[in-house]
């Protein structure tokens, strides 16, 4: 008993090691689902803690887990961040199903092909349209990749019917109905379970952008890429409420000033280094790349217009009256970033 009161004793020494200082060390806890070796560990999330433990002099640490630690599942980014489990978070909107029915409209198909028209789209939304979708959380940035391809190991797509009855591993419920109206059978798995699925021929292909193809070495076991462009998908990067409120003003400040503006308005370059290492790495392994030819392009726009309306209608079925106008203003977004880039 001596010996646990002893230990306990000790235990309280070590927090209350920096009474004496002015701010105490406090050590954040980040998770994400991506490899360490993806560009969102090393250009992102990496360098954003590192700004931040430097504007605060040290006062703010981080501690970072990453996909294969006990905190990288996908499914779970959102419970980690949202019960205090983790303090910040990276996530996919789509995974879990049904969580972010306003945010998850930019997933729909071809609204944008381009990392930065989307992340702007969402930005410029969140605060008078997506942010119920996020009580509790501090809201540090939203973004969506660059246009994502339809890879395949042994069958060559490059049209609607090509597509039938194939087994496509999907990340988002708009990518899941679209593959469904194409003709395919959606296949719900997180992206680190692709590579076994595919070597084992549990799914036939799945839907990525360039970046994941190298992150968790799908070049090995794929052979056939379809440049369609005719989806996104969009993350969130979120700190617990009570984590950031329990922070010094000082540190609040510092973590402000990294995120928000600062953040999302590095996507749209980012995601074109990220993409590159994936498409190089298929062209040295003679995988056949082919691009979604126009005429078919109108094929798949126009099949998928039923599609589109049925989203939005069971979204609205949700709870979300303004659906419609959340879409339409998306488009107007991603028109509006496009115009600029001009």
């Amino acid at each position: 008993m001596l010996k646990r009161i002893g230990l306990a004793f000790t235990s309280v020494l070590a927090l209350t090691a920096y009474s004496g200082t002015a701010e105490a060390q406090t050590t954040l806890k980040l998770s994400h689902f991506l490899p360490s070796v993806h560009g969102i560990h090393t250009d992102f999330i990496v360098p954003w803690t590192e700004d931040i433990t430097a504007c605060t002099d040290g006062e703010v640490q981080f501690e970072i887990f990453p996909a294969g630690s006990q905190m990288g599942n996908v499914a779970r980014q959102q419970e980690q961040v949202m019960s205090g489990v983790v303090d910040i978070a990276h996530g996919l909107h789509g995974i879990p199903r049904g969580r972010f029915p306003r945010t998850s409209l930019i997933d729909m198909p071809f609204l944008t092909a381009d990392a930065g028209a989307a992340t702007h789209a969402l930005w410029e939304l969140y605060p008078a349209y997506l942010a119920e979708e996020y009580e509790g959380l501090n809201v540090l940035g939203l973004h969506a990749h660059n246009g994502g391809l339809i890879h395949t190991a042994e069958e060559k797509v490059e049209t609607m019917e090509d597509l039938e009855g194939l087994r496509i591993r999907t990340p988002s419920p708009a990518v899941s109905e679209m593959l469904t109206f194409l003709g395919a059978t959606p296949q719900g798995l997180p992206p680190g379970e692709v590579y076994e699925s595919l070597q084992r021929g549990v799914i036939d292909g799945t839907v990525f952008p360039w970046d994941p193809v190298s992150s968790f070495r799908l070049n090995e076991v794929l052979n056939y890429h379809l440049d369609a462009g005719a989806y996104t998908v969009s993350f969130f990067f979120v700190m617990n409420e009570d984590s950031y409120n329990q922070l010094s003003e000082e540190a609040q400040a510092c973590v402000d000033q990294y995120s928000g503006d600062a953040l999302v308005s590095k996507f749209d370059d980012w995601w074109d280094k990220w993409d590159e290492p994936g498409r190089e790495g298929a062209i040295e392994a003679g995988h056949e790349i082919s691009e979604l030819s126009d005429e078919e392009r109108e094929r798949w726009r126009e099949a998928l217009q039923p599609m589109i309306a049925s989203y939005i209608e069971e979204i609205e079925a949700q709870g979300v009256e303004n659906a419609q106008e959340i879409y339409r203003l998306m488009q107007e977004k991603v028109a509006e970033y496009q115009q600029q880039q001009q």
